[in-house]
């Protein structure tokens, strides 16, 4: 329970210092394939374009290791989910 407890700041921290998505522009609207299985090609493609990892075909394959940490990049900011939450925890705990 006090595990729980102590990672709601740091939990709340992460999503307060998330920027906040730009919009599309107008007549962009990036809308999810209806009822997309997660890992499907649709999803993975879905994904790829709201992220703009892949450039016209080039960049790494969807689903693989390379294209998963891009992603990764691009949703916590240039770092990895690991170390995005790393670098909150010590923020966190130097502040106790």
């Amino acid at each position: 329970m006090r595990r729980l407890i102590a990672s709601l700041p740091l939990a709340l921290l992460l999503a307060a210092c998330s920027p906040a998505p730009t919009p599309p522009a107008p007549g962009e609207a990036q809308t999810a394939p209806a009822n997309p299985a997660l890992g499907s090609p649709e999803w993975l493609a879905w994904v790829d374009q709201s992220l703009a990892i892949s450039d016209k075909g080039h960049g790494p394959d969807p689903g693989s290791p390379e294209w998963n940490q891009a992603v990764q990049r691009v949703i916590v900011g240039g770092k990895t989910a690991k170390e995005a939450m790393q670098e909150a925890e010590k923020s966190f705990l130097s502040r106790q």
